[in-house]
């Protein structure tokens, strides 16, 4: 392996562009090559971010010994395939949230990340986000009391959308489960692991796909009020409370610059703004993980991934979400 890491793009959509730019402010990575089902697209892109090889085919891309590891930005329902492709041939993978679309695809997986002896991680990048961390630090050490209160939403209008784009499309895992309340979830199960129970319902566009769904996840001595939705806007604003003192995360939480925290009538302010759009700090947790020779994150683990999308299925298994290729 040359001293810089080399990375390979699977999936040239709008979120590729955000990475490879963040990738380009970590030293020691460089991009060597970008896959597409469209070869105008992939020369298009490389071209663009001056990336060597161009590819039509995610399988060449994964033949070339130019590349150490792969960035998997395509949608859902293509990860846990060109995960394990990838990890078969001894590539490192760093795949987009959710790492698959239920737990049997992710334990698939894990099993080929350790027959492999390489490295795996979710790229849920708001647990590598620094306010997050300082968030759950505080947290651990008590500067709040026991949590006994998580409100945390996510949403944005997307009726409008393509019904055979990949957000409302069920035939890619399409709904807003899975692609946004994704991160509420991730906040109450990253401050307080997993409920004892859920509640939750949800509503459907006319084409099966879920367009809304609130969820309270009960703990022994905290409740968790989480949303997500396509049929409007919400504030996507964060509150943890507990017994001294409560943390608000403003506008877009999940990519947070800062937050403030209140106790004894004072409010502290914390400015933690993420180095680009905030891709970098995951993509520096795999390289230490790399250069480590581990085969997963501490911070994210295979574990944490597991449980996450275990989370999920109970929500989906309660309101009988089931894609057409899982029937």
């Amino acid at each position: 392996m040359s001293q810089k890491l080399r990375w390979g793009i699977i999936g040239l959509g709008n979120i590729a562009h955000h990475f490879v730019k963040d990738l380009a402010l970590v030293k020691d990575a460089s991009i060597s090559a970008v896959a597409s089902r469209s070869m105008d697209k992939a020369k298009a892109f490389a071209e663009e971010y001056n990336v060597h090889f161009a590819f039509d085919s995610y399988n060449d891309l994964l033949e070339s010994q130019e590349v150490d590891v792969v960035y998997i930005a395509t949608p859902h329902t293509f990860h846990s395939e060109l995960a394990i492709l990838a990890m078969t041939h001894k590539k490192h993978v760093l795949c987009e949230k959710p790492m698959g679309v239920n737990a049997e695809e992710v334990k698939k997986m894990i099993s080929a990340s350790q027959e492999n002896g390489v490295f795996l991680m979710e790229a849920l990048w708001s647990r590598f986000n620094p306010s997050i961390v300082k968030v759950k630090d505080l947290i651990d050490q008590g500067e709040i009391g026991p949590l006994a209160y998580i409100h945390a939403d996510f949403a944005f209008y997307a009726l409008d959308r393509d019904l055979k784009g990949r957000v409302l499309n069920p035939k890619l895992g399409g709904g807003s489960l899975l692609d946004i309340g994704i991160y509420p979830i991730f906040l109450s199960y990253l401050l307080l692991g997993k409920p004892k129970s859920i509640l939750s319902t949800s509503h459907f566009h006319s084409n099966g796909a879920e367009v809304q769904t609130s969820m309270i996840f009960k703990y022994p001595k905290a409740q968790a009020i989480l949303y997500s939705g396509f049929t409007s806007k919400s504030e996507m604003k964060a509150e943890i409370s507990g017994e001294k003192g409560s943390i608000f995360i403003p506008t877009r939480w999940h990519e947070a610059q800062g937050f403030s925290m209140a106790r004894n009538n004072e409010q502290e302010e914390f400015s933690l703004p993420t180095t680009g759009r905030g891709y970098f700090h995951e993509i520096n947790e795999v390289h230490q993980c790399i250069a480590n020779g581990k085969l997963e994150s501490d911070l994210w683990s295979h574990r944490n991934s597991l449980d996450l999308i275990e989370l999920l299925d109970t929500v989906r298994k309660q309101n009988q979400i089931i894609f057409p290729f899982e029937e």
